[in-house]
């Protein structure tokens, strides 16, 4: 019999398999589209990161915001566009290469969990807005009230040169 912890590692793999389906990384869904904005809890201590350091976020290098606020990596679940947008631009990965990171790096224990899966801006908003130190991402057009916008490069979305498109 294993372990309790290789089971919930091997449980939570099982469910990000699952949960992802079967997208192909050509088939981004939706044609076009706007930017994508970064927006996470009020109460994260940064406004602006470099793509490097937004890259780290999301990659789960960078798990603290500051010695008591823990990061909350929340990401949209498969086939949306912005999801796309991300894999491309800031993890610079496949759909496949996104699951097969994250199924290893809670299996070496890098992270106690991978990024929590929302399904609509609506989600994300409830979500980030409840959890201290949420980050996750929408629509620039469809941005939620309450929640912090974080610039890239010194940029919010729609300004030029700002780099999830």
């Amino acid at each position: 019999m294993l372990p309790q912890r290789r089971l919930s590692v091997w449980g939570y793999a099982l469910m990000l398999v699952l949960s992802s389906g079967s997208v192909l990384w050509a088939g981004a869904t939706g044609s076009g589209g706007g930017d994508v904005a970064i927006v996470a809890h009020p109460d994260v201590p940064v406004d602006n990161l470099s793509l490097a350091e937004l890259r780290k976020v999301f990659l789960g290098d960078r798990q603290f915001w500051n010695t008591k606020l823990r990061v909350t990596l929340l990401m949209r679940a498969p086939e949306a566009r912005e999801r796309n947008v991300v894999l491309k631009v800031i993890y610079q990965m496949t759909e496949a290469q996104f699951r097969q990171y994250w199924i290893g790096k809670v299996f070496r224990a890098e992270a106690a969990a991978g990024p929590k899966i929302f399904y609509s801006n609506e989600m994300a908003a409830e979500l980030i807005s409840k959890i201290p130190g949420a980050i996750g991402f929408v629509d620039a057009a469809q941005i939620p009230k309450g929640l912090k916008v974080i610039k890239v490069d010194g940029r919010l979305p729609g300004e030029k040169g700002y780099p999830l498109h």
